[in-house]
């Protein structure tokens, strides 16, 4: 490459981000990543927006492993345990097989549990949340002369 054409790569990293997506500076500059959020860790069940909504996780699950040797999750959730945890009980869908057949233990479809449950983070929205959930839907429609 020329170096009349490095010369053009070179400016063309220091235009500005396009639409804003990258505030702060240009393309070649390093910029401060943001802190990573805390997590929510109050132990208090969240409301679902929808029927078959995957419950979130209401506590700190860091260092919980999940493997196929281990699953720190189960040491409360699962039906042996949950009692003497005071947790949650996993549902008995999740000691299903795909045909509808109780299992003696968790399903291996199931069983690693961040496919579907997620700990949330302490922070605002990132854009404006309109979700209506079918309640408040029909509340409004019910409103309407």
């Amino acid at each position: 490459m020329g170096l009349m054409a490095w010369g053009a790569v070179a400016a063309s990293l220091d235009a500005p981000a396009p639409d804003g997506r990258r505030p702060g500076g240009t393309i070649a500059q390093e910029t401060q990543a943001e802190p990573i959020p805390k997590i929510e860790n109050k132990d208090l069940k969240r409301l679902r927006n929808y029927p078959e909504q995957p419950p979130t996780i209401p506590h700190k699950i860091d260092g919980y492993q999940v493997n196929t040797q281990s699953n720190k999750c189960l040491s409360c959730h699962s039906r042996t345990n949950s009692a003497k945890a005071q947790a949650p009980m996993i549902s008995i869908t999740h000691y299903m097989d795909r045909d509808g057949q109780p299992l003696a233990t968790v399903s291996p479809r199931r069983y690693f549990c961040e496919q579907c449950h997620v700990p949330q983070h302490e922070t605002p929205a990132a854009i404006p949340n309109t979700f209506k959930d079918i309640d408040k839907v029909l509340e409004e429609s019910a409103a309407k002369p």
